[in-house]
């Protein structure tokens, strides 16, 4: 690049840094008030009808496809140990997993904070140890099969478009 393309490039950074700057500065001060505000009920309805969106599903096909969709969503969270609510997550260490005073409501996300409490411990007994992990195994396979029976289920009803678009969200396999 010439010396005068990379003149005209830093000062159309000069120029234009004042505006970004004073853009995030607004959209901090606008995003904190809507911090304490957050409902997850409209957070998880404006994803379902994005999702609906995306598939292209008319308000009758909506009507098949939400429930499934929904038992695919509920048991991928359960699969990874959430904590139930829109969102899940998982199990963290110290068994927290978005207030200290969350606890897990899931068989994956017991078997880990089990797991957790256990290895917080350091004269827990190996064997003692080794059951919670075969624990948290067999939760893991459990809550695996039933996501895959799930998926299976969502599959049976879909376009190969919708299954398609499915697939790049990661909903399905």
């Amino acid at each position: 690049m010439s010396r005068r393309g990379w003149l005209t490039m830093v000062v159309g950074c000069a120029l234009l840094l004042p505006a970004a700057v004073s853009q995030a500065q607004d959209n901090a001060n606008n995003n904190q008030g809507r911090r304490g505000n957050f409902d997850p009920a409209q957070a998880r309805e404006r994803y379902m009808t994005s999702i609906k969106e995306r598939l292209g599903a008319s308000d009758d096909e909506w009507k098949v496809l939400q429930p499934k969709l929904e038992k695919v969503m509920t048991a991928q969270r359960e699969s990874r140990g959430g904590f139930g609510g829109f969102g899940g997550g998982g199990v963290r260490r110290g068994g927290g997993g978005g207030g200290a005073d969350q606890q897990p409501t899931t068989a994956v996300g017991i078997a880990s904070a089990d797991l957790n409490k256990a290895l917080e411990n350091k004269d827990t007994p190996a064997e003692d140890i080794a059951k919670k992990v075969a624990a948290l195994r067999d939760a893991r396979e459990k809550a695996r099969a039933g996501t895959q029976a799930a998926q299976k289920e969502l599959k049976e009803v879909l376009t190969a478009r919708q299954e398609a678009v499915l697939v790049t969200m990661g909903m399905l396999e």
